[in-house]
C-alpha cells in the first residue's frame, strides 16, 4: 500500500498569486432602501482592486481589496471561504470610512473561474443608522434609509510579473 500526499490547493480560488482588476472591467454602485424601496442609487468610482492568492503556506490567507474614491473607502477582506461547492464565496471584512473600520459580509457569486481569471458579483448590505453612527457617513436629508446595498462586480486577472 502507498501513501499519496495531496496539495492542499484551494481549489475555490485560482492559483496562487495577485490578481488586479483591468480598469473598465468592474462595478461598484452604491443603494439606498427604505423598506423595500429604492431612494437612492449611485455608480462609484473603483480607484483599484486586488486579490491575493498565498502559496501553500498553512498561515498566509487570501485576501480582498477594493478601493473606492467618492466617498474615500477601503473595503478589505481577511476571510474567504466557500459556500456551495465554491459557486459562492462569503467574505468577511471591513469597510474603512472615515478613518473607522465597519465590519461587513461580503457574499460573492463566481461566475467564471480559471487558473488565472476569477470573475465574482456581489453585495454587502449594511444597516444605514449603524454605519452613520460609527462613520458619520450620510445621505442627503431627502434621500430616508434603513440599510444600503454595495454592489460589487469584478474581473481579476492575473498581474504582469515584474521583469
Amino acid at each position: 500500500m502507498r501513501t499519496v500526499t495531496l496539495p492542499t490547493e484551494q481549489r475555490h480560488l485560482p492559483r496562487p498569486g495577485r490578481y488586479a482588476v483591468a480598469p473598465g472591467r468592474s462595478l461598484v454602485e452604491l443603494a439606498a432602501r427604505y423598506g423595500p424601496l429604492p431612494t437612492f442609487r449611485r455608480r462609484l468610482t473603483l480607484a483599484g482592486a486586488s486579490l491575493t492568492v498565498p502559496d501553500d503556506d498553512p498561515d498566509a490567507r487570501p485576501s480582498l481589496r477594493f478601493e473606492l474614491l467618492d466617498p474615500p473607502a477601503v473595503l478589505t477582506g481577511t476571510h474567504i471561504a466557500p459556500l456551495d461547492g465554491g459557486r459562492h464565496l462569503q467574505v468577511t471584512g471591513d469597510l474603512e470610512l472615515r478613518g473607522v473600520a465597519f465590519p461587513v459580509l461580503l457574499r460573492l457569486r463566481v461566475v467564471e473561474r480559471t487558473d488565472d481569471l476569477l470573475l465574482v458579483v456581489g453585495t454587502v448590505l449594511m444597516p444605514y443608522r449603524l454605519l452613520r453612527r460609527a462613520t458619520g457617513f450620510r445621505l442627503p436629508w431627502r434621500r430616508p434609509a434603513t440599510r444600503l446595498r454595495l454592489l460589487v462586480a469584478a474581473e481579476f486577472t492575473c498581474a504582469a510579473e515584474p521583469a
